[in-house]
């Protein structure tokens, strides 16, 4: 899969320490994200058990521990990862994933 955009994943670990220990487990997710193949929800859910799958091809995935959550589109005919937005649990809670 191509991910874009790796920058909105970096920006929210450096431009608030209290997200700094969110680096290495984004950049993991990142990682396998990049050698994965999903052309399918299905897919998505078989491959990270953990994640959320939402309408319209959102998806959302629980990173370092369930302490942040970070919220993609994705384009399986394509096999792009548009990177919506990163937010701690906490943040995420408080909003409609599905249309921001």
């Amino acid at each position: 899969m191509r991910v874009i955009a790796l920058g909105t994943l970096k920006a929210f670990w450096e431009r608030n320490p209290a997200h700094r220990d969110a680096k290495e487990p984004t950049l993991a997710w990142y990682r396998h994200t990049l050698r994965a193949d999903w052309g399918s929800p299905a897919e998505v859910k078989r491959d990270v058990r953990t994640a959320s799958i939402l309408k319209d091809g959102r998806a959302v995935f629980n990173i370092a521990g369930n302490k942040y959550r970070i919220v993609v589109w994705i384009n399986y005919a394509y096999r792009v990862v548009y990177v919506r937005f990163i937010v701690t649990h906490a943040q995420y809670d408080r909003i409609d994933a599905q249309t921001i």
